[in-house]
């Protein structure tokens, strides 16, 4: 067999600073002609009302945030991170979903039925 026949293993190693992660609230997801670009954003602070200043109506809220990382990736891997992600949403929903999402909703054989306190 030659060696670009045999598997691939790789030995991936997360540095200490990065052990924790980095909270992040939302992400944005933008590309260019050779990458693929994850912004994930933290909330600096409460949205706050922005108002017209001749009619002092409201037209819009801004949510002040911050950029906590960005990750690049070539084209050819979003596919292969839309499947891992799909596979762990998955399995993080046969784990967690039924009371995270629905709280008063219990699983039974038949699917979702409420609970009497809803």
């Amino acid at each position: 067999m030659s060696s670009d026949e045999l598997p691939q293993e790789f030995q991936i190693d997360v540095p200490d600073e990065m052990e924790t992660g980095v909270p992040a609230d939302f992400a944005s997801v933008w590309h260019t002609p050779t990458s693929f670009i994850l912004d994930f954003i933290a909330v600096k602070q409460p949205p706050s009302p922005v108002s017209d200043p001749e009619s002092g109506e409201v037209t819009s809220i801004t949510v002040p945030g911050r950029v906590v990382s960005r990750v690049r990736i070539p084209p050819q891997q979003v596919f292969e991170l839309a499947k891992a992600l799909t596979m762990q949403l998955d399995a993080w929903e046969k784990e967690s979903a039924p009371t995270v999402r629905n709280p008063g909703v219990a699983e039974g054989p038949d699917g979702p039925n409420r609970s009497s306190e809803n």
